[in-house]
């Protein structure tokens, strides 16, 4: 058996076959281009496109594509084969420099948010080079940008990239204070962990609701869920078992880090978990894994499903966005240390952090707002719409005592006894974990874990850094015009703490009275894509994402008017899905038990004077939920209607908050009902049993 220390990277063009396939002259300087974002020749472009081609060629490869990421939430790609005619009417396998660099996909098919009319077609992908290119099903994939034919961004790895260059240009500044001037970069990483629902594809096919919209939109509970707590970190079933063999092959021949898998809290769902990478490599990565996540799962006749509340009644599924921030030379700037009381440097970062958090709530929130996140933030199964920060004990006292002027009185770290002698003993770590908090710090890293399943992890990060960049850049101003820099540092970390304090709370996230306690204390409590998506807009969080170069004024709106109009067509597609499920599948089901029933109470009076009670309620029961079904289909259908008649795209999105989406639930109500008494032979679709527990 192939080993995978052989065959891990072995569809990239990483570092080991650009070293061997390139000169050295050329290999420096594409290196330099990585490591320190210095313009990328020419010459250079036209060596590694040879060399690339070659590569890909020898791998089987036939075609090429700029693989990018428009604002559609899903990757594309358009294929161009190697092949040139010759002058004999034979073909060769070319590929330029100029083919490298730069394509033209269609930019006015694309999500734009009013940045390119219908008719100004043009758009560009331009070649990233910190990110591999790849080989997949016989492609040469290569990582690019995606912009409009005037220069706007039109994906979400252009900020990303903008995001990362703005708190490497801070960082720089506050490191250099601290004496360290020899650093050339600093690089946010990050590890996001995937959670996701495994079921059987021949359910999956019987099942409209899941085919348009990735989400049950009917479906009664089944005896059993998750309350016995005994699927999370279960033996995992050998189906199950096969699809994560042959996902971890296929994401470590393309170079992912897969490390974690296990399943999660509900019947059937799982999580995998990646090692960290550079977070725009890490975003590649992820939607990579997602791809290739549904990919094999036809092959072992499963399908997974990515939608962050595919069920009701159990867990939905989150993405762990682990993050931290580390020099070129290799140091992480949240490492508190052996002793972080004395590290002023990590206190200074770790300010920076809290102070970021707090000014720029609504941009974390907003970051990770879609219609299926909103079903899942705050329903005790993830951290609420409230943004708070997880610190522990220790540094929570730390910051108390740099507040107070207090002396720390910090211990050394306790060392756990389990009573057992024969069980190693082992240090405890400092701060216990939070997975109630949306914000955790975790050792040296912070989770931020409010991201959905299928959300891209681009936008968080966009948002993050460049909240992060600006607590820098305002840190660094005050500091390099201090006379006493030392006095100057401990004045500000003071004054911060004492100004930003509220968004730290170490307690239950999940307990309703916090979120009346985070209402005491001002912050914000957002709690649909309706709601906070507009706040992107705000003239405070336009000037700080333009002054850093994030975005223009006019990427902004139009990133509000994208996610929007994203929203409302998800949310439209779930309601006309319903009705259609509603009309011609359990409407005519229920209708066709109630009128065997009847029939039946009839034959039986025919033969004998019985009373059939149960009958004659169930058939009184039936008929009711019938009529509250058939009513509430009306409803949704009229509620459908009148959105088209909405033409604002924040009046869209408050009706489908307000009128939408309580409409569908009270469909939903009588419709889950009548499962529930309804012979299983004649309801149209698979319930929940097979679903949760048919793999």
């Amino acid at each position: 058996m192939e080993k995978v220390t052989e065959y891990f990277g072995s569809m990239v063009f990483d570092e080991r076959v650009m070293k061997a396939a390139l000169s050295e002259k050329v290999y420096k300087s594409l290196k330099r281009t990585i490591d320190r974002g210095t313009p990328l020749d020419i010459s250079v472009a036209n060596a590694v496109a040879a060399a690339m081609k070659d590569w890909a060629v020898e791998k089987g490869a036939t075609h090429y594509t700029h693989w990018f990421q428009p604002m559609t939430g899903v990757t594309a790609e358009k294929h161009d084969s190697f092949i040139s005619p010759a002058p004999d009417g034979r073909v060769i396998m070319e590929f330029s420099g100029k083919e490298l660099v730069k394509g033209e996909p269609d930019a006015s098919s694309f999500p734009s948010g009013g940045l390119r009319a219908t008719f100004e077609a043009r758009g560009y992908t331009a070649w990233d080079p910190t990110s591999y290119a790849f080989i997949k099903d016989g492609t040469l994939y290569i990582p690019t940008a995606f912009c409009s034919y005037t220069g706007e961004a039109l994906d979400k790895k252009v900020p990303l990239l903008r995001s990362m260059e703005a708190l490497s240009r801070q960082a720089k500044r506050v490191l250099k204070l601290f004496g360290k001037e020899n650093i050339k970069s600093i690089k946010t990483s990050v590890g996001p962990e995937q959670e996701y629902f495994l079921v059987d594809r021949e359910l999956w096919k019987q099942r409209k609701d899941l085919i348009m919209t990735g989400r049950t939109l009917f479906g009664a509970m089944p005896p059993k869920g998750q309350e016995m707590e005994d699927h999370y970190f279960g033996s995992i079933k050998p189906r199950v078992a096969e699809y994560m063999a042959d996902l971890d092959r296929e994401l470590w021949k393309l170079g992912i880090l897969a490390k974690t898998k296990h399943n999660e809290v509900a019947p059937a769902q799982h999580e995998l978990a990646p090692i960290y990478k550079t977070t725009n490599i890490a975003a590649d990565h992820n939607q990579l894994t997602m791809e290739v996540m549904k990919k094999v799962a036809e092959r072992h006749g499963l399908v997974c499903l990515l939608h962050e509340k595919p069920f009701d009644g159990v867990n939905g599924s989150g993405k762990h966005n682990n993050w931290s921030i580390a020099t070129d030379t290799g140091e992480n700037l949240l490492s508190p240390g052996e002793t972080p009381s004395e590290n002023a440097q990590f206190l200074l970062f770790l300010t920076a952090v809290i102070k970021a958090v707090d000014d720029y709530q609504d941009l974390l929130r907003l970051s990770v707002a879609t219609a299926g996140n909103d079903h899942r933030l705050g329903a005790n199964e993830a951290p609420p719409a409230v943004i708070s920060i997880f610190l522990g004990d220790e540094l929570a006292a730390i910051l108390d005592a740099i507040e107070n002027d207090t002396p720390y009185g910090g211990t050394a770290k306790e060392k756990m006894k389990l009573g057992v002698d024969v069980l190693p003993q082992f240090s405890k770590d400092t701060t216990d974990r939070n997975r109630t908090s949306p914000f955790a710090f975790t050792g040296n890293k912070f989770e931020f874990r409010m991201l959905g399943s299928s959300n891209s992890i681009s936008c968080a990060n966009i948002h993050l850094n460049a909240a992060v960049a600006e607590s820098l850049r305002q840190f660094a101003d005050v500091l390099e015009n201090a006379d006493d820099f030392n006095s100057a540092l401990h004045d500000l970390i003071k004054e911060n703490i004492k100004a930003h304090k509220r968004i730290i709370f170490n307690g239950n996230g999940y307990d309703d009275k916090w979120i009346e306690e985070a209402e005491r204390r001002g912050l914000s409590n957002l709690k649909t894509t309706a709601d906070c998506m507009p706040r992107i807009c705000d003239r405070k969080n336009v000037d700080m994402l333009v002054s850093h170069g994030i975005f223009t004024e006019t990427e902004i709106f139009s990133r509000r008017d994208i996610m929007l109009d994203n929203y409302v067509k998800q949310v439209n597609i779930e309601a006309s899905t319903m009705v259609y499920m509603a009309r011609r599948q359990i409407l005519p089901a229920i209708s066709k038990f109630t009128a065997d029933t009847a029939a039946s109470v009839s034959a039986k009076k025919n033969i004998c004077d019985t009373a059939c009670g149960y009958e004659t309620k169930l058939i009184s029961e039936l008929s009711k939920l019938t009529d509250e079904t058939d009513n509430a289909a009306d409803e949704l259908e009229t509620a459908i209607s009148k959105l088209k008649e909405i033409d604002v795209i924040t009046e869209q999105a408050e009706f489908v908050r307000d009128v939408m989406l309580p409409a569908m639930d009270k469909l939903r109500k009588p419709a889950d009902t009548a499962e529930t008494l309804t012979s299983e032979e004649y309801w149209p679709f698979p319930a929940y049993d097979k679903l949760l527990f048919g793999v």
